[in-house]
């Protein structure tokens, strides 16, 4: 099944504030009885913005419309997993975008979204492990000193 998502690059270019000004007013003026279609927008532009603030509240919306519109889980799968990893939340990026894969596995921009999580999480482990091992390194040299300060005093 071909697909109309946009690859992830797509989400690193913002909209305009002006852009995203419109999606915001259109939400707003709907009040309580806000449509499934403006609420997806606005949180499509939401996850597009370099703000955290931003992004929590598109991944919010989303998950609204996740929960609350079956028709749409489909759609919001990769948005979830995008807004996700944007913000490091890549547990929760990886399940949605699974979900997405589990549909459609030819699926072209969940493929190319799994490859950067994997790699997100590759090199943040390897960033884990290279902080546990400097933590581990000065711990040594620090128990040794002590020790060293230890056998001197007798």
């Amino acid at each position: 099944m071909a697909s109309n998502l946009p690859y992830a690059a797509d989400a690193e270019s913002p909209l305009k504030p002006e852009e995203l000004q419109v999606l915001r007013s259109q939400y707003e003026s709907e009040g309580e009885h806000v449509g499934i279609q403006t609420q997806f927008n606005f949180a499509w532009g939401l996850i597009k913005s370099n703000t955290r603030p931003d992004q929590q509240e598109g991944v919010r919306l989303l998950s609204e419309i996740f929960k609350n519109a079956p028709e749409r889980r489909r759609e919001c799968l990769y948005y979830l997993a995008l807004g996700n990893y944007k913000l490091g939340n890549y547990a929760e990026a990886r399940r949605y975008n699974d979900l997405l894969v589990d549909k459609e596995p030819q699926n072209l921009q969940a493929s190319s979204l799994r490859s950067l999580i994997d790699d997100k999480v590759a090199q943040e482990g390897l960033m884990g492990v290279a902080i546990l091992s400097g933590v581990a390194i000065a711990a040594g040299v620090v128990g040794s000193l002590i020790f060293r300060s230890i056998g001197k005093k007798r």
